[in-house]
């Protein structure tokens, strides 16, 4: 019995660390930076240095789940746990190998602080745009996270 706990304890302490991690970066981690860095443009620096380490881990993370799921003997290949790990796995991808580069090239393409161009200025509306597709796509992987996080805790329940 213990044997058949251990994966989906593995799942779980996997999925609730980066929940944790991911949740902490969003709402001190980002806002902290921004609030005690001499800039903005500093604390963008320093937050855009840290965004690969939340969404690589993300994608790692949702792979675990994903490989478990898909060689469990009692899995479903199409599971509500499978699919939410491809979805946190999609979401962190997408948003690291699509989105963050598309910033770093708006980024560079302005030369300067973000925050010193005019409202109007298409390529201020680019980045506002882009950053928030950046922070949808991660709210996106931390709910599949939590999804799945929720169904693997409920296997639980099912093998008393």
């Amino acid at each position: 019995m213990a044997q058949r706990l251990l994966w989906p304890t593995i799942q779980l302490i996997v999925l609730a660390v980066w929940i944790g991690a991911a949740i902490f970066f969003s709402a001190a981690v980002a806002p902290v930076l921004f609030r005690v860095l001499p800039t903005r443009a500093l604390a963008g620096e320093a937050v855009a240095g840290m965004l690969p380490v939340v969404f690589y881990s993300g994608i790692v993370a949702g792979l675990l789940v994903l490989l478990v799921e898909l060689t469990s003997d009692d899995g479903h290949p199409w599971s509500g746990r499978t699919v939410a790990a491809v979805v946190m796995i999609l979401a962190c991808a997408i948003a690291q190998w699509f989105i963050a580069p598309r910033i770093a090239r708006v980024r560079d393409a302005i030369a300067g602080p973000v925050d010193a161009l005019p409202v109007s200025d298409p390529r201020r509306a680019a980045f506002g745009r882009l950053h928030g597709l950046s922070v949808g796509w991660l709210g996106i992987a931390i709910l599949a996270a939590l999804v799945a996080l929720v169904l693997v805790a409920r296997t639980f329940q099912t093998r008393r």
